[in-house]
C-alpha cells in the first residue's frame, strides 16, 4: 500500500513539472563602459497546451534607460517524448544607460491564466556614461542636442534640437554662426534657427537655456547612425571661441524586404498628378509644356521623382524642377514639380505614360504602389490648325503679335491681346483700332515731352558746389541703391517675358548691393551675411544664387520659374537692405 502512494505521488509531481510556466532575463553581461548597449534577452516559456498568456509583457521602470531597440518572436512545437505542447517567447531590448555606477533592473512581469509571474531583479554595473552635455566647454557656455525619437526607418525624419546652456545668461546672445552637421549617410535641413524665450530652468542645476535651432535629419542607411555634433562660435573679448555639441546615436531601421520593383527611396505619404500645362492645342513637331508633380509629406527634398516613359510617339526631354517645400516639427510638406517639354511625332490621339511611383508609409509600416499616370493628348498638323481658324482670328492674331512688339513699361499693351473665339465680333476689331490710334498718339506726346524736358534742362541754372561734407552726403544718396526700382524693373521684364535682360538686371542689383555694404565679391558678400545676418540668411543667398544660375542656363524657360525666382529675389534682399 505504502509503494502504491509513493508511485501515486511520483507521477502527480511528473505531471506537475510538465505543465509549468518559467520566465527569465538574462543580460549579455553585468558590466558595461558608458558607450555600450545592455543587450536583454527575456524568455518565456510554457509547457502545456492549457497555458493562455493573457497579457503582453510589462518591462520595469527603465527611466534610467534610453530604450534605441526592441524585438520579439514567438514559436511553439510538441515534445515528441511527452507528448507536450511547449510555447516559447523571445523578447529583446537594447538600452543605452543614463547614469553611471550600479543600477538596478526591477521584474518584468506576464500574466498567465489569471496568475502573476515575474523575472527576478538584478544589476548591472556602468563605469562611465557619456555625458549629455557638450564636450566644449567655454565658460560655463554648453551646446546639447537632443533627438527625442532615436528609433526611424531609412529616410525618415527625426526632429533635433539644439539648446544653449550657460549660468550667465548674457553668454547667450555671444553665440552666433551655427553650423549643422554634415555627414555621407545623413540629409540634414534646417526648420528654424529662430532663438525661444530663455528658459531659467534646466536639467543641468543652476543652468538656464535657451532653443537655438532646430533641424531636421534624414538617415539614408540602416543600422546605429552617430548625428555629429553642431559647431557654433562664442565671441568674446579674446576673438571668436568654437564650441561643439553632443553627438546623438540613433537607431535606423531597415525598410521591409518586400517592396515593389517602381519603389525608389519615397519614404512618407504622397500623391502624383500629371496635366498639361499647354494652353495652345497639341501640333507636331511643336513643343508642349506637361507637369508631373508629387505632393505630400515626407522626404521631398531627396526623393526620386516618377520619369515619363519613352515612347515612338513622342520626343521628351530633361525635365525642369521646382519645389514648393517648408520643413516642420513633422516633417517635409509641400510639392515638388517637373515640368516636361514633349514634342509629338505623330497626328491623332497620343498616350504619355510616367513611370510606376510607390512609396513606404511608416505610420502604416506598408509600402503603397500609387501605379502610372496617363495623359491622353490629341496632336494635330500645322495646317489642321491653319485650317481651323477663321479669318477674324488670323487678323487678332497678327494684332496680338503686334500688341507684344510694342508693349512698353508705362502701358501694358499685352493685357489687350484678343483670346480666341469662335463667333466674330465687331467691337473688337474697333477696340484694336483704338487701341494702335492711342499708342500712336501716347508716342508723340512723350517725344514732345523729352524735347521739352531737354530745352528746360540746358537753360537751368547752374546750382553752387556747396560745402566739402554737402557734397560728400550728395554723393552718398547718389550711389544708394534704391532697390525697389530694381524690383519694379525686374516684374516688366518678366511679364514681357525679356528674360536676357531680368538676369542681366539682377546682375546689376546683386553688384549694387554688394558694393552697398563695401564687398567685392560673392564669398566675400556670404561671409558678411552670415555675421552680420545669421547663417540662414546667407544660406538662402548661396541657395538664390545657384538656382539663379541654373534658370539662366536653362535652353526652354517657363514664367512659373521666372516668378519664383523674383518673388525669392524680392523677400531676400528687402530684408537685406533693411
Amino acid at each position: 500500500m505504502q509503494k502504491r502512494t509513493l508511485y501515486i505521488l511520483f507521477l502527480f509531481l511528473s505531471v506537475i513539472s510538465y505543465g509549468q510556466v518559467n520566465i527569465s532575463v538574462n543580460p549579455d553581461k553585468t558590466t558595461y563602459s558608458g558607450k555600450e548597449i545592455i543587450n536583454l534577452t527575456i524568455v518565456l516559456e510554457m509547457n502545456g497546451g492549457e497555458y493562455t498568456q493573457q497579457t503582453p509583457l510589462r518591462s520595469p521602470d527603465l527611466s534610467r534607460f534610453n530604450i534605441i531597440g526592441s524585438g520579439s518572436v514567438s514559436n511553439g512545437y510538441v515534445d515528441p517524448e511527452t507528448n507536450t505542447v511547449i510555447s516559447q517567447s523571445i523578447t529583446r531590448l537594447a538600452l543605452e544607460p543614463k547614469q553611471k555606477g550600479k543600477v538596478k533592473v526591477g521584474s518584468f512581469l506576464v500574466t498567465v491564466n489569471n496568475k502573476i509571474y515575474k523575472t527576478e531583479p538584478f544589476e548591472v554595473f556602468i563605469k562611465d556614461v557619456e555625458k549629455k552635455a557638450v564636450a566644449a566647454n567655454l565658460k560655463d557656455v554648453y551646446l546639447n542636442m537632443e533627438i527625442e525619437d532615436r528609433e526611424v526607418y531609412q529616410d525618415q525624419p527625426a526632429i533635433a534640437v539644439l539648446k544653449v546652456y550657460s549660468k550667465n545668461m548674457d553668454n547667450f546672445r555671444r553665440v552666433k554662426n551655427i553650423r549643422l552637421p554634415q555627414q555621407d549617410n545623413l540629409d540634414v535641413y534646417p526648420v528654424s534657427f529662430a532663438k525661444s524665450e530663455i528658459d531659467p530652468s534646466s536639467d543641468y542645476g543652476n543652468m538656464a537655456s535657451q532653443i537655438l535651432a532646430v533641424f531636421m535629419v534624414f538617415p539614408n542607411e540602416a543600422g546605429y547612425v552617430d548625428v555629429p555634433g553642431v559647431s557654433a562660435s562664442v565671441n568674446s573679448f579674446s576673438g571668436k571661441n568654437k564650441i561643439v555639441s553632443n553627438k546623438v546615436k540613433i537607431n535606423v531601421k531597415k525598410l521591409p524586404e518586400d517592396a515593389p520593383e517602381c519603389f525608389k527611396n519615397a519614404v512618407g505619404n504622397f500623391k502624383v498628378s500629371f496635366v498639361n500645362t499647354s494652353k495652345e492645342k497639341a501640333e507636331i513637331k511643336k513643343p508642349m509644356n506637361v507637369l508631373v508633380k508629387v505632393s505630400g509629406e515626407g522626404n521631398l527634398k531627396n526623393l526620386e521623382l516618377p520619369k515619363i516613359a519613352a515612347s515612338p510617339d513622342y520626343e521628351v526631354f530633361a525635365p525642369k524642377i521646382t519645389s514648393r517645400v517648408t520643413a516642420g516639427l513633422t516633417g517635409m510638406k509641400g510639392e515638388i514639380a517637373a515640368n516636361y517639354i514633349i514634342i509629338p511625332k505623330k497626328a491623332g490621339e497620343i498616350a504619355i505614360r510616367t513611370e510606376h511611383f510607390a512609396f513606404f508609409d511608416p505610420s502604416s509600416k506598408e509600402y503603397i504602389d500609387l501605379g502610372e499616370k496617363i495623359l491622353s493628348v490629341n496632336a494635330f498638323s500645322h495646317e489642321e490648325i491653319m485650317d481651323a481658324k477663321t479669318t477674324v482670328e488670323k487678323v487678332n492674331e497678327y494684332t496680338n503679335t503686334l500688341l507684344e512688339t510694342v508693349n512698353t513699361p508705362v502701358l501694358k499693351t499685352t493685357s489687350f491681346k484678343v483670346k480666341e473665339k469662335s463667333k466674330f465680333h465687331w467691337n473688337i476689331l474697333l477696340i484694336n483700332f483704338f487701341i494702335l490710334a492711342g499708342l500712336f498718339l501716347a508716342y508723340l506726346i512723350f517725344k514732345n515731352w523729352q524735347k521739352k524736358r531737354a530745352l528746360i534742362k540746358n537753360t537751368a541754372p547752374s546750382k553752387s558746389l556747396g560745402s566739402v561734407s554737402e557734397t560728400e552726403k550728395e554723393i552718398r544718396e547718389q550711389h544708394k541703391t534704391d532697390i525697389h526700382d530694381y524690383f519694379s524693373y525686374l516684374e516688366n521684364l518678366k511679364d514681357n517675358q525679356d528674360y536676357d535682360t531680368f538676369f542681366k538686371t539682377y546682375d546689376e542689383l546683386e553688384t549694387e548691393v554688394r558694393k552697398q555694404f563695401s564687398q567685392s565679391s560673392a564669398g566675400g558678400f556670404r561671409d558678411f551675411l552670415e555675421m552680420h545676418q545669421g547663417a540662414a540668411t546667407a544660406a538662402e543667398y548661396t541657395d538664390l544664387s545657384q538656382k539663379i544660375q541654373i534658370e539662366k542656363y536653362t535652353p526652354v524657360k517657363s514664367s512659373e520659374g521666372i516668378e519664383e525666382l523674383l518673388r525669392a529675389i524680392v523677400n531676400l534682399y528687402s530684408r537685406i537692405s533693411k
